[in-house]
């Protein structure tokens, strides 16, 4: 079956064409380039004695140094853990399930259930038995959400459930809560509730959906004011959806502010609270443990390379790889892909704060021949890079093969030469000194950052339901991963900037967009985030059934946006990892009490 996968189209050899001028390099011609970011590239001629200039980026320390002992210890957890609560969570469960697919006169009560299993981290358990009763809602009532007597929270709530499954719910069920001039009635704004769910609905919207856009106005207007006047419950929810809508969170992180908030709710169903906090704590063990696996990987290769120049985030790069698949079921996703991203993000920082740009193009040939004897021609602390690539690209196609699935392989390795391409063309323009266009600087930056490459690793270790079809699919470069990785490259630039500005780096889609329209940070900045939610409403578009592969393999994707979302919220939590400290602890490291 995986002989029907042509790897030949993710082969795109040609760069963006650019307005640099471009300089005739050879191979190993070393050379002294002046200006504000090339100076820094170039490498002083041996015959010199000069100690080469790298643009070095002074980056923070690991500061998770001293939790490796606690990692280590969660397999013995885990065994405690199931002894105790194994056979209760598991009743739980089932008594879950019974709730979610008795028959009921009110399907708005089944629509908050299914909502609160969503919310609570819990869904990915019935994900079959969920499609099956919105199927068996939609059948019964076509119409549900117009139906005259349902209020703006109800209707708002119906129509976030519905869109979030993949579900085509038309927009003009919020006319009702219009006036004849076409604006939203004056009477919700005291609606408190309302407001925040016609708040959170809008973050679904696609293209073309003015009333979404005004609805997100509309709420956006009032719901800072509606906190002050809100039960402390109420204004909490609020408080939260300000700063990180629903739409825009990690799923886990939501699960935990969702229990905290469940748990203060008169009218919980008190079943599906205790499950939930025992199958959040005994998830995370499980991903406790999957910590302590990469990180013993990653301190094996540290101890024989000299790689003090990169970032050292093993856990924030889990929190990453966590952030796009929680689920149990994808444990082999996460190492296959937290190991992959690692190596990739030692490569972004050898391209963007080690290396001369002679090395650069030796690495970047290297990694288009795919060759363990291209190792030779490596200056020496590059070569554990390329080996670790090249044995990480080998370990996974032997954990695929015996599926019948090797063609992931292939197809990933070519998209990882795209990305490493893409990396080099932007040390061409930092060596040059020149500034692309806008669209130029995109369409590399979107591959640089691992657009489809990253992609393809995480079906790669998904299992059979990323079949042939799914890389497929990916051979299309769909609109949907240009767009989670659009997100991810330009709310990147617009946090970063600054800091990458202090040193030599190559220019930022800020720059670039400042440069070609003459424009100020502000308002490069400014355009630069409808450019970000246009590329929301073409994800929402994406997921709306009938989708082209399972929605399970979506939804992945559209996770990689939300982490940007949460890890750039203030600043750049990969490279200051204060900023995400909080996240983490409570991840992985804190217990919900039960």
């Amino acid at each position: 079956m995986g002989g029907n996968l042509d790897t030949n189209n993710f082969r795109e050899v040609q760069k963006p064409e650019s307005n640099c001028k471009k300089a005739n390099n050879g191979l190993n011609q070393i050379q002294t380039v002046d200006g504000r970011r090339g100076q820094f590239r170039a490498c002083l001629a041996a015959e010199t004695n000069q100690e080469t200039l790298r643009p070095l980026a002074d980056f923070p320390s690991n500061i998770w140094k001293d939790t490796d002992a606690f990692f280590a210890s969660a397999a013995s957890r885990i065994s405690e853990y199931d002894q105790t609560y194994g056979s209760q969570r598991e009743d739980l469960k089932n008594k879950v399930k019974e709730m979610l697919i008795a028959p009921t006169d009110d399907p708005v009560e089944k629509v908050i259930f299914i909502n609160s299993l969503c919310r609570l981290g819990v869904s990915y358990h019935f994900e079959d038995e969920i499609d099956h009763q919105l199927n068996l809602i939609l059948a019964a009532e076509p119409n549900i959400t117009k139906q005259m007597d349902y209020d703006l929270y109800t209707v708002s709530l119906i129509f976030r459930v519905f869109r979030q499954h993949g579900y085509i719910i038309y927009c003009d069920v919020f006319n009702k809560f219009k006036e004849e001039d076409g604006k939203f009635k004056e009477t919700l704004t005291s609606d408190g509730r309302g407001i925040l769910s016609l708040y959170e609905a809008a973050h679904l919207s696609v293209h073309g959906e003015d009333i979404l856009e005004e609805a997100l106005a509309f709420s956006k207007a009032h719901l800072k004011s509606l906190a002050g006047k809100s039960s402390p419950h109420l204004a909490r929810q609020i408080m939260k959806s300000i700063q990180q809508p629903l739409h825009k969170d990690i799923p886990r992180l939501e699960a935990i502010h969702y229990i905290s908030i469940y748990g203060e709710d008169e009218s919980r169903n008190e079943i599906l609270f205790l499950f939930a906090k025992l199958d959040f704590n005994r998830v995370q063990l499980l991903h406790q443990q999957e910590i302590a696996q990469v990180s013993s990987w990653w301190k094996n290769i540290q101890s024989t390379s000299n790689l003090t120049y990169v970032r050292d985030r093993i856990i924030e790069l889990y929190f990453w790889i966590n952030a796009v698949f929680y689920q149990p079921c994808y444990s082999r996703a996460r190492l296959i892909f937290n190991k992959v991203m690692k190596i990739a993000s030692v490569i972004d920082d050898t391209y963007d704060a080690y290396a001369t740009f002679e090395e650069l193009q030796r690495f970047t040939n290297a990694v288009q021949r795919w060759d363990a004897c291209a190792i030779d021609e490596l200056p020496d602390y590059m070569k554990i890079i390329y080996s670790t690539l090249l044995n990480l690209f080998d370990e996974i196609d032997k954990e695929v093969t015996p599926e019948g699935r090797s063609y992931t392989v292939s197809c990933a390795k070519e998209l990882m030469k795209e990305m490493v391409r893409a990396y080099h063309l932007e040390a061409e323009w930092l060596n040059e000194n020149c500034d692309p266009t806008f669209d130029e600087y995109l369409r590399n930056g979107i591959k640089s950052a691992g657009c489809f490459a990253f992609t393809a690793i995480a079906f790669a270790g998904m299992g059979h339901i990323a079949d042939v079809n799914a890389f497929q699919w990916l051979q299309t470069r769909p609109k949907i991963v240009k767009a989670a990785y659009t997100v991810g490259r330009l709310i990147d630039d617009i946090k970063t900037h600054e800091f990458e500005h202090k040193r030599a780096h190559v220019v930022s889609g800020v720059e670039c967009y400042m440069k070609q329209y003459e424009v100020s940070t502000e308002e490069a900045n400014e355009k630069l985030m409808k450019v970000v939610e246009n590329a929301w409403k073409d994800m929402n578009e994406e997921c709306m059934k009938p989708t082209p592969i399972p929605l399970q393999l979506l939804i992945p994707i559209v996770n990689v946006a939300r982490l940007t979302e949460v890890t750039y919220l203030e600043k750049d939590g990969y490279t200051n990892p204060q900023y995400i400290k909080d996240h983490i602890t409570q991840l992985y490291i804190k217990q919900i009490p039960i």
